[in-house]
């Protein structure tokens, strides 16, 4: 990459994302191009939102419809319209929301949440790694000090328990949700057990708070079914979406039930951009080839595959400690004398994209068009980025 580049970037743009030293030019398929022409394998999909990879036909064609960019939502659309029908017809939910990321939708769902429970009710339960967020609502649910601690004093009423403990979990009168990630991405791939989300459910009915699972990461076939919480045999009263539904193009949305929906008014809350026409029309298309039950079965198949080949590496590596996850949203722990910014580093020489996460933890997020001979190409230019590190620090 040319160092011009940087040098210009660090002269215009805040300092806010160590970047790689990597240019990318486009893609296609499951493939990234960088300013030279080299091709590399992509296990990180823009952190989950390329679920269909690059160039995708449909995507293309629907973007090459005639049609509005932008209306504001004083006025119906029909994309709109269309997409929050169908979100509704494939999940729990009986109303949505649109805006436009993950850390928005987390951020209206505390609203509403605090609006169904009224002026008693204003505490929130978040969790021991979980992450949800980088504005003031969000971050406070968010559990990493690192984050939060420059930015406090944030929203208040924010109490930390333990993930996957539910003896840690104590609710009274005063909690108005706990929200709760059924799969963390950002904590170190870590699935929630079944017995500690249905304990939630069952203790938010009993006290009446609401449970908010935040599917931005690990939503929309991530894990082979069209919604992580359908994996568990039940269902949240709100649920946040995001980075894979506009395929590429930014939005977000708040699924909810219809108890919760009961409680909103008109001038609760809003956003100028959030379920645009463009987008909207885009995200139709992108949720109605990922909700094919063939397309989910494919997710399951190849993830599977996936899922062998990580569990070979820890049978091979004494650096590997465990493989875990589920679909296509998988992480590797590693003992901490390999840091993981070392192996994703040493990836880039094995024209290999990954990324890391809490726990010391190779986060991998394929698009979920993955082949098998795609794994097979992993499995082995991961070995060989192993096989350099290990070497390394040995």
């Amino acid at each position: 990459m040319s160092q011009n580049i940087a040098e210009q970037e660090r002269g215009c743009i805040a300092p806010t994302y160590k970047r790689a030293p990597l240019l990318w030019e486009h893609g296609k398929e499951v493939y990234l191009y960088d300013s030279e022409g080299t091709e590399y394998l992509d296990m990180a999909a823009g952190i989950a939102v390329n679920a269909l990879g690059y160039q995708h036909a449909e995507i293309e064609k629907v973007l090459a419809l005639p049609g509005l960019i932008h209306t504001s939502n004083l006025y119906y659309t029909r994309p709109q319209l269309h997409l929050a029908d169908h979100l509704c017809r494939g999940s729990f939910a009986s109303k949505v929301f649109f805006c436009n990321s993950g850390t928005e939708a987390n951020e209206g769902a505390i609203k509403f949440s605090r609006k169904h429970g009224g002026a008693r009710r204003r505490d929130l339960i978040a969790f021991s790694d979980g992450f949800h967020g980088r504005t003031m609502g969000a971050l406070a649910c968010t559990a990493n000090t690192r984050y939060r601690e420059p930015f406090e004093p944030l929203i208040g009423g924010v109490h930390f328990a333990t993930y996957n403990d539910l003896s840690s979990v104590s609710l009274n009168e005063s909690v108005a949700a706990v929200v709760v990630e059924p799969i963390q991405g950002e904590g170190g791939v870590r699935p929630a057990d079944r017995e500690f989300l249905s304990g939630l459910r069952q203790l938010c009915d009993r006290h009446g708070a609401l449970l908010i699972f935040d599917e931005v990461q690990c939503g929309l076939g991530r894990t082979g079914k069209l919604w992580a919480y359908q994996d568990y045999g039940i269902e949240p009263d709100l649920l946040t979406v995001a980075k894979p539904l506009g395929g590429g193009l930014p939005i977000g949305a708040i699924l909810m039930n219809q108890r919760v929906a009961n409680t909103i008014e008109f001038g609760d809350h809003g956003s100028t951009f959030g379920g645009g026409p463009l987008v909207t029309r885009v995200a139709g298309r992108v949720l109605e080839i990922i909700s094919q039950p063939q397309f989910l079965a494919q997710v399951v198949a190849v993830g599977q595959l996936l899922g062998e080949a990580l569990q070979r590496l820890v049978a091979d590596f004494d650096l590997v400690l465990e493989a875990r996850g589920r679909g296509l949203m998988w992480g590797l722990a590693l003992q901490e004398k390999l840091p993981v910014a070392r192996l994703v580093e040493a990836g880039y020489s094995q024209r290999l994209v990954m990324l890391s996460s809490g726990g010391n933890t190779l986060r991998l997020l394929p698009p979920l068009i993955l082949q098998p001979e795609h794994v097979q190409q992993f499995e082995e230019r991961v070995r060989l980025a192993l096989q350099e590190v290990s070497l390394a620090v040995a």
